[in-house]
């Protein structure tokens, strides 16, 4: 365990120890953290009306933020619950209630049991490009629904999207930088919100974004789940974004069929970049053509039933094996068993 993730688990604990068994709104009895970051924890709650587990999000105030900036955050928070409510796909979280406690929202979830996807590549590895084309079209899903709804997440990338342990459902989460269309509570800043290896070139020039921005990063998503780096990391937000605007992509070397997706959703130009369309049939594609190829391998070698024998016939002394041509892309050790 690094020092930061030490850190974290120590926070995790003291927060646990300070609020577990609080009860909220007559009805979510706080349990164990989570998980925690920078402006709030997440808690394991038992919503004791309804007798089942939740997860309450709740919203931290650094110490030295004045007034206007605690508006802000409540503000972000509440946007937050109502974008997530609006959008209808399985792979969003639900949101069953939002508490107001202490003078700050407290949003109540759907629970999810599983890692995120930047656990899973940290820990399990990178992804085949098959379960990559999988969590892509899964993750697709969401944004799609998203956009119909005029909302934009602006921070897609692995940690932000859960993988369920029990079925292996892909969840996006944290919708709490979302542009929503019409909502007079955005505003323009001139801060750039969101992880630099995952923010478009567009969005890094400071250009207004639409649904092209998530794409790109979702591109930059599934480049990371095979290579398990983001496609542009200088060490740096500036010299990083420098990269996104101005510098190629360095090949993937894992993706296998997964380049032309990569490719096409990494394209600089939004007008030039990979539509919803586009990508759905090119991740489909490649889910299906590995399919096709684990079938090819396994049917390489085919041993075919011997015939009875006639009555007072002589068997035949050793099995006859049918030799199948082995397809192109078909491993070579199922066609040396053959031999």
């Amino acid at each position: 365990m690094t020092d930061a993730e030490q850190s974290q688990k120590a926070r995790r604990d003291e927060d646990g120890a300070r609020d577990g068994g609080r009860l909220l709104a007559g009805r979510y009895r706080l349990g164990g953290v989570l998980g925690r970051g920078g402006m709030g924890t997440v808690w394991r709650a038992e919503d004791e009306t309804l007798g089942r587990t939740v997860a309450v999000k709740e919203l931290r105030f650094p110490s030295s933020i004045d007034e206007e900036e605690k508006r802000r955050l409540i503000t972000r928070t509440l946007r937050e619950a109502k974008a997530i409510a609006r959008i209808r796909s399985n792979g969003a979280v639900t949101v069953y209630d939002v508490v107001d406690e202490d003078d700050r929202p407290w949003i109540v979830m759907e629970l999810i049991e599983g890692k995120s996807l930047a656990e899973v590549i940290r820990e399990d590895g990178t992804l085949s490009p098959r379960r990559a084309a999988e969590v892509g079209l899964a993750i697709l899903g969401v944004l799609r629904a998203a956009h119909r709804e005029g909302i934009l997440h602006r921070d897609v990338k692995p940690s932000n999207v859960l993988i369920e342990g029990d079925d292996g459902r892909v969840v996006l989460t944290d919708f709490g930088i979302a542009q929503v269309e019409g909502d007079p509570s955005i505003t323009s800043t001139g801060m750039l919100v969101g992880a630099p290896s995952y923010i478009s070139p567009e969005r890094a020039r400071g250009h207004k974004p639409g649904p092209a921005a998530d794409l790109w990063s979702l591109g930059g998503l599934l480049y990371a789940s095979v290579e398990g780096i983001p496609p542009y990391d200088k060490g740096s937000a500036i010299a990083t974004l420098t990269a996104v605007m101005t510098e190629p992509l360095d090949p993937p070397k894992n993706a296998g069929p997964l380049s032309e997706v990569i490719y096409g959703l990494l394209a600089k130009d939004p007008a030039q970049r990979l539509d919803e369309a586009g990508a759905r049939a090119l991740l489909r594609e490649v889910i299906a053509t590995e399919e096709a190829g684990a079938g090819r391998a396994a049917d390489a070698t085919k041993v075919v039933p011997l015939p009875k024998p006639a009555d007072g016939g002589a068997r035949e002394s050793r099995p006859k094996l049918e030799r199948t041509p082995r397809a192109a892309g078909a491993p070579k050790a199922a066609a040396a068993a053959t031999a």
